[in-house]
């Protein structure tokens, strides 16, 4: 199973306006301005847009779920990031 990152936003744009600053591929626009799904082959690259998000958490008024296992969500926040990042790097330490 790939990992899956997910993120929501009530405000319109905000998502794109975040992945526009986030990714070096500029996107003109998403199909649904308040929800974005990505997979990823290798989950150590969802750390790098978990720190993206939290370091910019007064910037961007979205919530980030991932899923690493099957039916398995888990929020993301400012609380349990550095967590989960240290997570990924001990589970997945290719």
């Amino acid at each position: 199973m790939n990992a899956i990152v997910k993120l929501y936003s009530n405000q319109d744009g905000e998502i794109l306006r975040f992945l526009n600053h986030f990714e070096k591929n500029r996107l003109t626009k998403l199909e649904d301005t308040l929800f974005w799904q990505k997979e990823y082959e290798n989950p150590i690259e969802i750390a790098d847009i978990i720190g993206a998000l939290i370091e910019n958490q007064d910037n961007y008024k979205i919530n980030m779920w991932i899923s690493l296992d099957k039916d398995l969500l888990i929020n993301i926040t400012p609380n349990n990031a550095d967590d989960i990042i240290r997570y990924l790097y001990e589970r997945y330490p290719y």
